[in-house]
Parts: structure tokens; sequence; C-alpha cells
């Protein structure tokens, strides 16, 4: 950067000083700037309530941005820095002193642009589509000191409502007639007494075009019902008169039955020699030499031959296909059946496209806490979509995570691994006795695994962990998902301690009950309900139950056995958990602003033949999706912290969990995205550990033992991964750090966690 431009940059900061106090002395003599809304005052019939939404709906289009907002709203900021520009700054036309002025000016907003009269028009028709004929809408200008800008103010009289006092239907003398009106009929708008809404008149539409379409009438549309409202019979009341549109055209009238389905599976490479059979409900021309089980057809086509077309068949045929996972395009082409035009038949070409069977995917992350700590982990995979050809998928993934100390401290005592080998075997179909209807088994997964981990804290254990399981997964609704572990066995044992593990186990018989080598033969349930409800809020709620050795233990009692319950001669644990999680999202404005709300707990109970949760089914928090303040195991139980293992919280787990955390989340530029959050949370003990004073969770104590942390992220999203990086800062750890006062972090340097991962927290 030249002298010049720096001289030319000071230059104009200081007139831009100079001149602050004013921000319209271009503005022309008739105009006025647009300063935002003052006041939108609704002003309903007395004694009545506005609908839900109608306010939103107002406000929307009323909206308009003034010049300078504050970031994510309408309110003007005290500090215009692009109509100081504008006002006041030469526009050169090019070089660098034409490029700082396009960067920071902004045109004036004025009043004109703004148009009030006509989002006063705008109002008028928003209150007539939602049943207010006679509610009016009027604007005034509010100016400020200086005149050349001014407020608006919107007030609104809603007036009455007016209600359908009656509906007319078609007349049933034909099919087509009937089914409209069955359907008009049980909808909860078209009654007397609701509120005129042209927003449920056209959910009426949707709802009757659609069963009509599941009903053999394929090309009829929405746009061919209409309605006739007269609002001067029946004073304060509308009559309602439901039609079909005159210019509809005659196929749209006409019901159709189903013809030939053919099912085209198609190479990826393109090519092949084309392999015609004929299935129970479908053609299969196949390509070959691909992988395709052909009795996946039947299972998939719910399409049948002299049946009435229905659009809910057609799409559950392309949802069955799409969820094997094998094709990368599903295409269905309807044809008219030109061979028997009389009949009213359609033929239905499904094409499908193979995509390529091998998938690998590679999840990364990393965490750094101001104590000198770093560790990085990853997850390698490799699926194979279609391994015998009716969409199994053979999946292999390793993990491993490594961490050690940094700085002039660093010690390779104090390095710390895991790894992880897991494989599985997951079939698009239920692997169970015929009693469960086919349309269930066709729609669930059954899955198998296997899982070997190794564990190593080099200061004073390694431990390895072994499990199988077979289990099954399957939707119960549109939103709701079920996952059902019929057995889960596994196996943990410690394969090597030292001196010093050994002595705080022979100190703390808790801790050592938690780590001994143990069976547990497992059974799990996991409900999931995850639903957009429209383009503004979304939840997800997750519910999980386990229970170990019960059965087993419950077996072993029944043949006399008494005592402490083994298989091969190891302790079955015999224990309770139970786990919930709730995120709820929240979009701001027009833009891609989300406020998430996210609430997880959980709970643990060992009973019968164990003393102790085994230490892989406690709870932890702290790390890239938790408590982001602070790393993996360093806070808990309670108020508990064991300054003697510097560090290695292999004991800072409970059996009670809370977490809590808000994050707001906003668009930057492009792909990259901002984040700002606050996270609490902490573990507990149900029983009492004398060896760990503060752990045991309790009323009097459980807000003071809660940490918290906030912080600032950036996120990457390339739509389909997102980099993430948040800087967690903490605010109040629940343990003693010498320091008094609700902050009680030792050093802002010390307070700080940086976490970089893939995907969102929650």
């Amino acid at each position: 950067m030249t002298r010049t431009n720096i001289k030319f940059i000071v230059v104009m900061t200081a007139a831009l000083l100079l001149a602050s106090c004013s921000t319209t002395s271009k503005i022309p003599a008739d105009e006025q700037l647009y300063n935002g809304i003052k006041k939108l005052e609704l002003i309903p019939e007395p004694g009545n309530k506005l609908p839900s939404g109608l306010k939103d709906e107002i406000s929307d289009a009323v909206s308009v941005k003034p010049n300078n907002p504050w970031p994510f709203t309408n309110i003007r900021s005290p500090f215009p820095l692009g109509l100081w520009v504008y006002n006041h700054w030469p526009n050169p036309p090019k070089g660098f002193k034409h490029w700082i002025y396009e960067k920071l000016v902004a045109e004036p907003v004025l009043v004109s642009d703004v148009r009030p009269d006509l989002r006063t028009r705008m109002i008028g028709e928003i209150l007539e589509n939602n049943g207010y004929f006679r509610g009016s809408a009027e604007y005034s200008l509010q100016p400020k000191r200086n005149k050349k800008i001014a407020w608006v103010n919107y007030t609104v009289n809603t007036g009455p409502a007016f209600s359908i006092d009656s509906v007319e239907l078609l007349p049933d003398t034909c099919h087509l007639y009937h089914v409209i009106d069955s359907v008009a009929v049980r909808t909860r708008y078209l009654h007397k007494g609701v509120r005129y809404s042209v927003d449920s008149l056209s959910s009426v539409r949707e709802q009757i075009s659609m069963a009509l379409r599941n009903r053999g009438y394929y090309f009829f549309k929405p746009d061919y019902i209409e309605y006739l409202a007269d609002s001067l019979i029946i004073p304060g009341a509308v009559t309602l008169r439901l039609t079909v549109a005159s210019n509809t055209p005659k196929l749209a009238l006409q019901r159709y039955s189903v013809g030939d389905v053919t099912v085209r599976v198609l190479r990826n490479q393109g090519g092949g020699r084309p392999d015609t059979v004929d299935m129970r409900r479908a053609r299969l021309i196949q390509m070959m030499p691909s992988r395709f089980r052909r009795s996946v057809v039947d299972e998939c086509v719910l399409l049948r031959r002299g049946r009435p077309v229905s659009q809910r068949a057609i799409n559950s045929t392309q949802t069955r296909l799409a969820r094997l996972g094998i094709f990368n395009g599903i295409n269905v082409n309807v044809l008219p059946d030109s061979a028997s035009m009389e009949s009213h038949r359609l033929n239905f070409d499904i094409d499908c496209t193979f995509d390529t069977p091998l998938e690998a995917s590679v999840e990364a992350n990393v965490s750094s806490k101001s104590n000198s700590y770093l560790g990085p982990g990853i997850t390698l995979g490799i699926t194979n979509r279609n391994l015998f050809g009716g969409g199994e998928q053979l999946s292999v993934q390793l993990t491993g995570s490594y961490e050690w100390q940094t700085g002039r401290r660093r010690s390779n005592l104090f390095n710390s691994y895991e790894f992880g080998l897991k494989g599985s075997l997951s079939i698009p179909r239920l692997l169970a006795p015929k009693f469960i209807p086919r349309m269930r088994r066709d729609l669930s997964w059954t899955r198998m695994s296997l899982q070997a981990d190794l564990l190593n804290r080099p200061r004073f254990f390694q431990m390895a962990q072994f499990n199988a399981s077979y289990g099954y997964s399957w939707p119960s609704s549109r939103y709701a998902t079920n996952d059902l572990t019929l057995l889960k066995l596994t196996y943990t044992k410690l394969t090597h301690t030292t001196r010093d593990f050994d002595s705080i186990m022979d100190a703390n018989q808790a801790i050592a009950q938690s780590f001994r080598s143990q069976f547990m033969p497992q059974l799990l349930y996991t409900y999931t309900y995850d639903r957009r409800f429209n383009s503004r809020n979304t939840l997800n709620w997750t519910v999980s139950v386990q229970e170990s050795g019960a059965l087993f233990c419950g077996l072993w009692r029944l043949g006399g056995v008494k005592g402490e319950k083994k298989l091969f001669g190891i302790p079955i644990s015999q224990f309770v958990k139970a786990s919930a999680q709730v995120v709820y999202g929240h979009r701001i404005g027009k833009k891609d602003n989300w406020l998430m709300f996210r609430l997880a707990s959980g709970v643990a109970h060992a009973y019968g033949n164990s003393s102790q949760v085994p230490y892989s089914e406690q709870f932890w928090v702290g790390g890239a999706n938790s408590v982001r303040a602070f790393t993996v195991r360093s806070i808990g139980p309670g108020s508990y912290r064991d300054t003697r293992l510097k560090g290695d919280f292999f004991d800072q787990t409970g059996t009670f969990k809370f977490e809590a955390n808000v994050e707001f989340r906003f668009p930057i530029l492009g792909p990259l995205h901002g984040a700002v959050f606050v996270d609490s949370g902490n573990v507990w003990l149900l029983k009492d550990d004398p060896e760990r004073p503060g752990g045991q969770l309790k009323a009097a104590s459980f807000l003071r033992d809660l940490a918290l942390g906030t912080g600032v992220g950036l996120r990457v999203d390339i739509g389909m991964m997102v980099i993430r990086g948040d800087l967690g800062i903490g605010i109040h750890a629940p343990y003693d750090t010498g320091r008094s006062g609700y902050y009680n972090m030792t050093s802002f340097g010390n307070s700080l966690a940086f976490h970089l991962a893939i995907g969102y927290p929650f």
C-alpha cells in the first residue's frame, strides 16, 4: 500500500468523523431516509384473539431493513458507516480508493423505496385471506429530530372475523364426486363456524387432490378444485360452494388402472447385455453382468396390475428402491397404454441405475487444551453397499485416537491412545418369524456386528473390550424410528495395570469394581423422533433404555446357582441404564440463522450381581460435542477433582449426567458459517463414594456443580461434510480452583479449549 493511499485513508477517516453528524446531505428535499418501523400495532375486535401466525405474516409483509442495521435485525445501528461514506466520500473511477469506497458504501434506503402505501394494501389482502373482510390498515411517518429521517408506523384494525356458515358439496352422481365429497367432509376446515382462511382452503384442495391420485385419478391437480364464496348472503359469515373447474381436462377426470410394470436395472458404467425375466409384480430387465437379487423387485414394487393407480404406491416403490442404497438414480416414467385405450390403463417404466458399490469415509477431530494436552482422533470406514445383490451392507470401521502432552514438561509417560475395529452387516429386511406383517419386515433392517477396542492409559492401565450384537431397526411412523438390539454380548478385561493404578484400586473399591473383567449381556432399545415442522422449527428427540444381565442371571437362578453369577468363570454385570436427548431448532429471520437448544440426561444403576456400573457404561462430559470449554472426562463427578492424576481423568465418570447447550448459527460468506454457544453440564454419582468427595448427586449443590463455558466457532459447510472448529472459554469449573466467586478460572489462557471436528455438535 503506497503512502498516498495511507494518507487518503487517514484523511477520509478524519473527514468521516467530522461529518458524522450528517447522513442526509445527499437526500433530495422531497425524500426522507427510512429509519425502520417504530410501531406495528394490531388491534383485534374487542373480545377476540388474533389467530396464531397472523402477526408474523403481517410483520413479514412490512419488514424492510433500514440502512446499516444491527446484525440479524431490522433495527438501524447508530453507526451508519455506509451512509456516511455515501454522503461524504468521493467515488474515484478506479484504483484502490474506488475499491475501498465500494466496500464501505451503502445506498440510502428511502421511504419512497419502502412503499408503505403498497404495504398497507398487502396487509389488507392478508386480512381478507384470513377472513377479516372489514379490516383496514394505515401508516404514518414519524420524523426524527432531523426531518429528513423518519420512522414508519403501521396501525392495523382487523375487524370481525368471518366464519363459514355452510358448504355446498358436489352432487353424488359419480365416483369422482363421491371421493371429493368424502374427503371434504372429513377435513377440519370445511365446517360451520370455522374461520374463513384461504390457506386452509388450499390445504383442503391438496388433500382432495392427493386422495384422488391415490384412487386412480393420476392426472388430477389441486388447481382443478374451485370454491365460490359469498359473504353477502349472511352478515358476518361466508357460504361456500365446492366445484370442479370447468376447464379441467378430460384425462384428469378419468380413473386409471395399472397396466404393465417394467423395472430396468442399468449398470453404472452403461452398456451391458439385457437379461429379461418376468417376476410376480413386474418384468425385470437387468443389464448384465451385474449383481442384483431378483426377488427384490417383488419386495419393493407395490404397483399391482389391474388395480387403480395410486400415487402412494408409486412413492413407496421409489422409497423402497432408494433405501436399498445401491442406486444413484431412480426414475419412474408413466405412459398411457396405447394398446388398450378403452381400459384406461397406465404402464410404468422404472429405471434404476447402479451406484458404485464401495464407499469410503473419513472422520477426524482434534482437541487442544491450554493445559498442554493435544488429542486427535480419526475414523476410517469402507462399506460394500451391495454385498449379495439385495442392498446388504458390509461395513468395516477403524477408529483411533491419541493424546499426548506438549510443552517443556512433555513426557511419553502421559501419552495415551485408543484403537477400535468394527465390522457390521446390515440387511434391508427383517429376518424374523412370519407372523410379523410382510410390510413391517420389508421396511426394516437387520443388523449384526462384531467389535474390538483397546484403551491404553500408560500410567495406569490397558483395557480390551469385545462385543457382538444382533438387532433390528424399523420405522414406526413418518418421523419415528426404532432400534432394538436383542442381544449385545460385551466382554471387558484389564490386560495390564501399573503399580499406581493398583494402589488406587486398593484404596477405592467402587472404582475397582467398575474396572473388573466382566460379561455384559445387554438388551437395548432406542426411539428416535426427528421432524421438521416447517421452515422455522425442527425437533429431534432420542430416548434409549438398556439392561444387562437380567435374563442370564434369572436363568442361572432358576438353575439353582446361588451367589455371584458367572459366564465361563467371569462375573456377569447387572445394571440398567437410560438416557434421553432433545434438540430443538428455530430459524430466526429469512436467512439461515438458527438458534439451537439441546438438553441431555442419563442415569445408570447397578444391582443384583454387580455393585458398580462398568466403567465403559458410565457417563462423562467435556469435549467437542459436550461442554466445549473442557476436555473429555476433565470434570466431575460433581465437585470432585483428583489433582494426583495430573490430567489422566479415568475416574472422572459418573452414573448420572446432565447437559444443556445453546448455540446460535449464522452464515458469514458462502460455505463459511459462524456460531456462538453456551454449554453447561456435569456428571454425578448416585451412590456415595468416600474416596471421591463431592461426587454424589445432591439437590443443594446441583447448580453449583454445573460446569459453564461459552465460545465461538467457525464451520465450513460443503454439503456432504461440515468441518468445524470451536474455541471454548471456561466460565465456571465445578471444582475448587483456588479462586473465589462464580468465575473461578485460574486465568483466561488456562480456560481455553480448541476443538476441530467433523459435523455439527448436535
